[in-house]
């Protein structure tokens, strides 16, 4: 394997990771937001309040992207596997 090679799995598979993540990371990181806003405005300061709506919104966005995300990594494990012969010899 050449050192150019090896930056290219890591590239891609730092693009896979990314990839997957993006969707969920998006959808916590707006839910959170929003509950902040709500908490601000109504200076209701409870932990469980900004837990358990990130925790439904993950849940469901995983419901909604999560074929999406198992095509995804499953190309990216088959390219890799298929291509691993050549990488090593």
């Amino acid at each position: 394997m050449t050192p150019e090679s090896v930056m290219t799995l890591g590239r891609q598979g730092m693009e896979v990771m990314l990839m997957i993540s993006a969707p969920l990371l998006i959808v916590t990181l707006a839910v959170g937001l929003i509950i902040g806003v709500f908490q601000a405005a109504t200076q209701i300061n409870d932990a469980s309040l900004s837990f358990v709506p990130k925790l439904v919104a993950v849940i469901v966005s995983l419901i909604i992207a999560g074929p999406w995300i198992l095509t995804i990594m499953t190309d990216y494990m088959r390219r890799l596997l298929t291509d691993l012969p050549g990488l090593i010899g």
